[in-house]
């Protein structure tokens, strides 16, 4: 069962995401139609969940090995060079979601140290930033495993 849930973390997450999502924007609909008044706070809330959402999006996307990547110089190359280039893109991704753990934290220290609250909810800022250390570091995670997985089966 944990087997299971570290397997689909990203769609278990994302569902009650979304469906939240959706629950408060079409509370906000409904509201702002029957009784005339817009519930403030939704569109915020909605816009945080949606980073949220969009950094599990790229790590499950890394985990099935469907991001985007560029194939036109990747395809020239011999089996060999291929895995080179593989290896070299795994590399660069981790680099990149790592600078997004090291920067994003800082972001959260700071907006800790500083109580930085949010606009309409007046939550601390950082229980919704602290999505970009968090889920970049289990990106980091979904790269390693499907890199493993790949070389495994010599799909790279």
């Amino acid at each position: 069962m944990l087997k299971k849930l570290w397997n689909n973390l990203e769609e278990y997450i994302g569902i009650v995401l979304l469906v939240t999502i959706i629950g408060i924007a079409f509370a906000n609909v409904v509201t702002r139609y029957v009784a005339r008044y817009s519930i403030a706070f939704t569109e915020e809330l909605a816009l945080y969940l949606f980073v949220w959402l969009t950094m599990l999006g790229a790590s499950r996307a890394f985990r099935e090995g469907t991001n985007m990547s560029v194939t036109l110089l990747y395809k020239k190359f011999p089996g060999s060079g291929r895995k080179v280039l593989y290896f070299l893109s795994a590399l660069f991704s981790v680099f990149c979601f790592a600078s997004l753990v090291y920067w994003g934290t800082l972001q959260v220290y700071e907006e800790i140290s500083l109580n930085t609250i949010t606009e309409s909810m007046a939550l601390p800022a950082w229980i919704f930033t602290v999505s970009i250390p968090l889920v970049s570091a289990l990106t980091i995670v979904r790269i390693f495993q499907r890199a493993r997985s790949d070389m495994r089966s010599l799909n790279y």
